[in-house]
């Protein structure tokens, strides 16, 4: 490479590289953001499943899409190519938002695993394309990732502010969908980009002694499996593992045991020259997977403390933009402010505890109806709906056959019930779309139904003779997703310069921050986070009245920090440490550790979002911490040795 051409810029290659990164983060972050919220909602047309299904779900979601990087590097780099594997990988994804774009349960599930089978092609080859784009000793590297990750970031932040309008006005579904056209934004500028990219490609090849394809089936794939599927099984026959983390998690960190034995047999049989990195990489695994462990809880605990237990009222929302405004439903009182205006009495319609279900999931069986319609009870009239002037389009509802209508009720480990609905077989066609309203002082006013228990929630901690709602308006809210899906991101933007800077102020002092000491301020800063938000749920009563939501925006300032002494730090000591000819392989287990996090994260998201599970937490990060500072001279020794 010329001087001239290092003088020009970048490569043209790494503009279409981070604007189709850019367009898959949007799409991912997006459903991320919503998915939790989706398969627990029971009043905006989700799913209704218990807290503790969501969590196993979540967790071993998120667990499988960091665990399939590890797989779709390595066929990249045997089989496919960089570009292929992530065209594969963007169009596997871009199906599995639009599956999930339908509202059934055999579509959900499938568009789960297509993103996670998508995301393993897309993930890891487009970051080594951006890599390839550059000679080893090109000075504009590092900027030229800065430029790409900066793509991820602005991605991560449309997404929240794409996600709350979507769902307003529509549903979550349509979010989903939404997700699935952005994606395939990304697949076209990569395909338009083709020929251009040729240069950060790499041709499927297999070298002399490689870890290959079918060693990794046999030697991690095949053992992690067999012990997973065992693991199922016989957490399901012990009434510990049942009564706790229940037998999905138990079968995963089960199945983690034989690639975790692995990994230390590879330190073990390494050479003398190579043991002292590789060992030295084990502490860095466990403080990355506890870390995400706590920030991928942004899209369960935290996603569910916000919706449930966070002062969300925006009245400041201006009303050329009230499509960000969310509609509070008849929950969001149950533990508001006595001086919060309620609904007026006569926009709620007291319903059976299943026909409150089914309207929770925007579904209506003939029967119910047919007996609305042939007995208007309070003056409720049935619209046969087509966007009608006056009423609420997100409280339509399908109508199906009773016989195909199934009603379900599941029950936590605290004994806490939920309903949710599912239609059976799920190709069942709708018999229109109808939506309930009452005349109310001379308006035409949708009306929402709720059982007597709901009614009463609504109504008990309000202050007696409080005011009420104009019929037909709602209590603004901010969406659950803007608070844990927005201010992530852009504190990476805001606070990277200030830590870069911190850090290169300390050296300049003679006070320089080892890499390894960095990890462990990363862990330290983390625990003081969660402490932060255990402080605000004790405020809260541990749910029983909302805080307002400048914790959890303390919350993402705080952890932020933390990122950025942690994460960036592991991923350059892994690559740093680990031998040349075990790079891939050994970034592949930071990936695995943070799929155990990942599914450590889901678990916790099906516990109660109080204060003691936020302590117990911060206290198991600290642990961590002492972990990590009680390594920092082994730490500290193979840096100085491998020169990292």
């Amino acid at each position: 490479m010329s001087t001239a051409q290092v003088q020009k810029g970048h490569p043209k290659g790494l503009y279409s590289l981070s604007f189709t990164e850019m367009w898959e983060r949007l799409g991912f972050y997006l459903m991320l953001g919503i998915l939790f919220l989706y398969i627990i909602d029971t009043e905006r047309g989700g799913l209704g499943f218990s807290r503790g299904k969501a969590a196993e779900i979540y967790g071993t979601y998120m667990a499988l899409v960091y665990f399939t990087p590890f797989i779709g590097g390595m066929i990249a780099d045997r089989l496919l190519g960089y570009r292929r594997a992530v065209l594969i990988g963007g169009l596997l994804m871009a199906a599995g938002y639009f599956a999930l774009g339908v509202r059934s349960l055999p579509t959900f599930y499938v568009g789960l695993a297509l993103i996670c089978f998508g995301n393993g092609f897309f993930k890891p080859n487009i970051s080594a394309m951006v890599g390839n784009l550059y000679a080893p000793d090109d000075s504009r590297r590092d900027a030229g990732f800065n430029i790409f990750y900066m793509g991820i970031n602005v991605g991560a932040t449309i997404s929240a502010l794409l996600a709350a309008p979507l769902r307003n006005l529509w549903s979550f579904n349509m979010a989903f969908t939404a997700a699935g056209v952005g994606m395939l934004i990304g697949v076209a500028v990569l395909v338009f980009s083709w020929k251009g990219l040729a240069a950060a490609d790499r041709k499927p090849e297999i070298a002399e002694g490689d870890f290959g394809l079918k060693q990794m089936t046999m030697i991690i794939l095949l053992p992690a499996a067999v012990f997973g599927v065992a693991g199922y099984f016989l957490g399901g026959l012990i009434p510990l593992v049942n009564d706790t983390i229940g037998p999905i998690t138990f079968g995963f960190l089960v199945g983690m045991l034989p690639i975790g034995a692995y990994f230390a047999m590879l330190v073990k049989k390494a050479t003398p020259e190579e043991r002292p990195g590789m060992g030295a990489l084990i502490p860095v695994y466990i403080a990355g997977g506890a870390f995400f462990m706590v920030l991928h809880l942004s899209g369960g605990l935290i996603t569910v403390f916000a919706e449930d237990n966070t002062d969300r009222r925006a009245e400041w929302i201006p009303s050329a933009t009230e499509f960000y405004a969310q509609k509070a439903m008849p929950s969001y009182y149950s533990n508001a402010g006595p001086d919060l205006p309620r609904p007026d009495e006569r926009t709620l319609l007291v319903v059976a505890d299943d026909t409150e279900a089914m309207f929770g999931a925007r579904i209506l069986s003939e029967s119910v109806v047919d007996d609305f319609r042939a007995n208007p009870a309070g003056g409720v009239t049935v619209n046969d709906f087509s966007g009608q002037e006056g009423l609420e389009s997100n409280l339509a509802c399908k109508v199906f056959p009773d016989e195909t209508v199934k009603i379900t009720i599941e029950s936590d480990n605290h004994g806490v019930a939920t309903t949710s609905v599912k239609i059976v077989p799920e190709n069942s066609e709708n018999r229109g779309e109808v939506a309930l309203s009452r005349t109310i002082e001379g308006q035409e006013t949708s009306v929402v139904m709720v059982s007597q228990h709901t009614y009463d929630e609504v109504y008990a901690g309000a202050e007696p003779g409080a005011a009420r709602l104009v019929p037909g308006k709602f209590v603004r809210l901010l969406n659950a997703e803007m608070i844990t899906g927005f201010f992530n991101p852009i504190f990476v933007v805001i606070c990277t310069p200030l830590v870069v800077w911190f850090f290169a102020f300390m050296a300049k002092r003679g006070q320089a921050v080892s890499t390894a000491r960095k990890i462990f301020l990363g862990m330290i800063i983390t625990a003081i986070s969660l402490l932060v938000v255990a402080w605000g749920a004790y405020l809260g009563g541990s749910g029983s009245s909302k805080i307002s939501m400048l914790w959890l925006i303390g919350y993402y300032l705080i952890i932020t920090f933390g990122e950025l002494c942690l994460s960036p730090m592991g991923l350059s000591l892994v690559t740093k440490l680990s031998p040349k000819r075990l790079v891939g392989l050994m970034m592949g287990g930071w990936f695995l550790a943070t799929a155990v996090g990942n599914k450590m994260s889901g678990f916790i998201s099906g516990l109660e979002a109080g204060t003691q599970v936020f302590v117990v937490l911060a206290i198991a990060i600290l642990g961590v911490a002492a972990f990590i500072f009680a390594m920092l001279p082994r730490l500290n020794s193979a840096i100085k040795k491998y020169g990292a």
